[in-house]
């Protein structure tokens, strides 16, 4: 049985709450974030409150009810305070720079690497920090997994783009022959 599920998501204010049918909708200002749940959860909205049920007791019902609970928890924290991922570059000659809509990155290949800011995310860049931010938790640890693709640390130096909080092993070089 689902422990996530049964706890309800409690909205601050600021957040509208409605049903559009079986669309979930959360508005804070301009923004407006929508969940569909196609019908395979039980929605109530009491209040600053919404919790949700199972319709049903099949396994995939259960599964259904905590990720739905889970999904509308996390744009509802999206609204209200936002995702970002922090990303750092380590490299002689490795830089970072936003231009217009492009972050520009120089990672030791012969051309410059152009990153499109998706929509909805933004981008800044302070000394070797990348801090990618945005409403949608998805999107920001997608771009943030895009960007770090393009040069991932290796293990001997540590050159390349790891997240700030990841610990990368290091592994000894070549031993000295005999």
């Amino acid at each position: 049985m689902s422990r996530i599920g049964k706890r309800p998501v409690t909205v601050p204010g600021g957040i509208d709450v409605s049903l559009d049918g079986t669309t979930l909708v959360a508005k804070k200002g301009n923004l407006e974030k929508r969940l569909e749940t196609h019908g395979r959860v039980g929605i109530n909205i009491d209040g600053p409150e919404v919790t949700f049920t199972r319709v049903g007791d099949e396994k995939q019902d259960a599964a259904f009810w905590g990720t739905y609970r889970a999904l509308f928890n996390n744009i509802v924290i999206g609204l209200d305070k936002g995702y970002s991922k922090s990303l750092e570059i380590n490299g002689v000659g490795y830089r970072a720079a936003v231009e217009g809509k492009v972050l520009k990155l120089q990672l030791g290949f012969s051309h410059d690497v152009n990153f499109d800011i998706p929509e909805g995310l933004e981008i800044k860049v302070e000394k070797n920090i990348i801090t990618v931010s945005g409403t949608d938790k998805q999107a920001v640890g997608q771009a943030a997994a895009e960007i770090r693709a393009y040069r991932p640390p290796e293990p001997y130096k540590g050159k390349g783009v790891k997240y700030t909080d990841e610990v990368i092993i290091r592994k000894a070089g070549k031993a000295a022959g005999k």
